[in-house]
């Protein structure tokens, strides 16, 4: 990580999520930065970029989290890298830093035999048993806090309230309950 996104005193996290157009991977930066820097009070920033399709190009979004002001808005070498997509896979691999935690949806993500910290789960299938596969970015979200402690519950719960449309809170927050208890279940680190 440059210098100039680490401060000796702080504590920053480099974040990315990769997919496609459509599948809200912006709108799952945007909610873990918000739930950071809004509901948290730490320190985030959230760049996104996206194919000129507005369904079916490449998407991604970087967030960085720390508790010291944030100086380069991108991740160079992500601690975390979520990807909902093989090719977001194949293209954003290389950006995970040695003991980095990969997290994929196993419906549509087959990684590499020797990746290391590997955390797969069905996130399509469970945002489908919730009722509606939409929800897939905050099954997987959820998912990553769980894990990772990167931000509070509350605090993302918060940001969902806060930026959603009222008639899908619901289900978000359903989806949200769905990644943390797995990965709860699974082991948090």
């Amino acid at each position: 990580m440059p210098e100039s996104t680490r401060n000796s005193a702080s504590t920053t996290s480099q974040i990315r999520f990769g997919g496609v157009g459509g599948q809200g991977i912006v709108l799952a930066g945007r909610l873990l930065g918000k739930a950071a820097a809004l509901f948290d009070g730490k320190e985030a920033v959230c760049t996104q970029t996206y194919g000129p399709e507005a369904r079916g190009g490449a998407s991604r979004a970087d967030v960085i989290i720390s508790d010291s002001p944030v100086d380069y808005p991108f991740v160079t070498d992500a601690d975390i890298l979520a990807v909902l997509f093989q090719e977001a896979y194949t293209r954003f691999r290389s950006r995970l830093k040695p003991g980095g935690t990969l997290i994929v949806d196993t419906g549509l993500v087959q990684p590499s035999a020797d990746d290391e910290n590997v955390c797969g789960l069905p996130a399509t299938k469970i945002a489908e048993d919730l009722g509606s596969r939409l929800a897939t970015n905050v099954v997987i979200l959820g998912y990553l806090v769980g894990k990772t402690g990167v931000v509070s519950r509350e605090s993302v719960e918060a940001a969902i309230r806060a930026t959603v449309k009222k008639q899908i809170v619901d289900l978000d927050l359903k989806a949200l309950d769905a990644g943390m208890s797995l990965a709860q279940s699974n082991g948090s680190s």
